[in-house]
């Protein structure tokens, strides 16, 4: 038998993208890396709707910008008019608008604030996001309901975390923003952090590897539902 007509079908994943851009660039390569897959024909079909016109999340959530959910609705039925299966969104803040997501389509989206927390072993775990994935309580809500307590940055910390998202999203990178990073974590694990998630796609980009508690890596975990999704149809336990 010829291994392309061998090959399973698999579910098709859509992507809502370009928050920000290099965010799903790394969440597709991720996905392809994650693939076992020896032949192109074994890997799985990926749309990828790269918008970076969405309206700034932040911003809505502040109040100082107009609201996304009419963009990624759009988004989100386009992707679902071409034949995505289930639908993922490699950015964490996006998430305080999964209902504009979920009502505009019939098909399955994949919550990654649920699909990270469902992960952690620990009692307590910090938390490096933009200030409003922190300030909405997104992932306080998902520890709280599994009995883990959320340690936060303090408010000068915080600053750091967004001067660093921002430079990462400018196209910077590099020793000092790692340097950063690790002496926010740091100062996380001395308030009782056992293990620190990374809630938000640009600090996914910061490689996790040396630092002083477990990295959680958000990205890492909604590649590793998505790929199990579309090639087996299949989801991990949650506790």
């Amino acid at each position: 038998m010829n291994p392309v007509d061998a090959q399973p079908r698999s579910r098709v994943i859509g992507v809502l993208g370009g928050m920000g851009p290099g965010a799903t660039v790394e969440f597709f390569r991720r996905l392809v890396a994650a693939t076992p897959a020896a032949i192109d024909q074994a890997h799985v079909r990926i749309l990828i709707d790269n918008n970076p016109k969405v309206p700034d999340r932040m911003n809505a959530i502040l109040e100082t910008g107009p609201d996304p959910s009419p963009a990624l609705a759009a988004m989100a039925r386009g992707l679902a008019s071409l034949g995505a299966d289930f639908l993922t969104m490699p950015c964490n803040t996006g998430h305080v608008f999964q209902s504009a997501i979920r009502e505009a389509v019939d098909i399955p989206f994949i919550d990654m604030i649920e699909e990270t927390v469902s992960v952690l072993s620990v009692k307590t775990v910090g938390l490096l996001a933009t200030t409003a994935t922190v300030t909405t309580g997104i992932y306080k809500t998902a520890c709280d309901k599994r009995g883990i307590a959320l340690v936060t940055p303090t408010d000068e910390d915080q600053e750091l975390v967004m001067d660093i998202i921002r430079r990462i999203k400018a196209g910077g990178s590099g020793q000092s923003v790692r340097d950063h990073a690790t002496a926010i974590v740091k100062r996380l694990a001395a308030r009782g952090a056992e293990a620190v998630i990374a809630g938000c796609t640009e600090i996914s980009l910061i490689p996790g590897a040396g630092m002083p508690i477990p990295w959680i890596d958000a990205l890492d975990c909604l590649v590793a539902t998505s790929i199990r999704l579309a090639l087996y149809n299949e989801r991990k336990e949650r506790t």
